[in-house]
């Protein structure tokens, strides 16, 4: 708490006045870090129109990914799905939704692609996002704990390979 007062200049009644608690406040401190790191990706998948080049920007925004958070400590999702498992289930929780949300995502960017037939029918959608989905949360963590973006640049050169040999028609 000596923290969040000196950070933010209240009083620690004044944070406590508008949180249940301590649990409550890194909730909505998570779902705030969330909408302003993830907003981006979601307008750049917005911006196209295919199935195939959403998929190509999800990996061109994750390439200015580490700029956008390194100054913040990292991926929020990656910090608090790893540090809250066990101290804060509502934490975990909300982490957890997040990674299913990205998840789904990805699978319908995919369907979509395949229903507009520039993806191989026989993409396994779901498969096929659970492989882009961990080299993008494994090179995330890579490349924070190493402080080297290019484990990040490496791996989203390595899925749109994949992309181009497994999935384009």
């Amino acid at each position: 708490m000596t923290d969040l007062t000196s950070a933010t200049g209240l009083t620690k009644g004044a944070i406590y006045g508008n949180f249940i608690n301590k649990e409550d406040l890194a909730l909505k401190a998570f779902e705030h870090t969330i909408r302003k790191v993830i907003r981006p990706m979601y307008q750049y998948i917005g911006s196209e129109n295919t199935g195939l080049d959403k998929l190509y920007a999800i990996t061109r925004y994750h390439r200015s990914y580490y700029d956008t958070v390194k100054d913040s400590g990292g991926c929020p999702i990656i910090r608090v799905g790893m540090d809250a498992r066990y101290n804060n289930p509502a934490l975990f929780k909300a982490a957890k939704k997040s990674m299913q949300k990205f998840l789904k995502g990805i699978r319908q960017i995919i369907e979509q692609g395949k229903s507009e037939a520039t993806i191989k029918s026989s993409t396994d959608s779901e498969l096929m996002a659970k492989v882009i989905y961990t080299i993008i949360e494994g090179s995330l963590f890579t490349a924070f704990s190493h402080q080297d973006k290019t484990f990040i640049d490496t791996a989203m050169d390595h899925i749109d390979s994949v992309i181009i040999k497994n999935m384009i028609k």
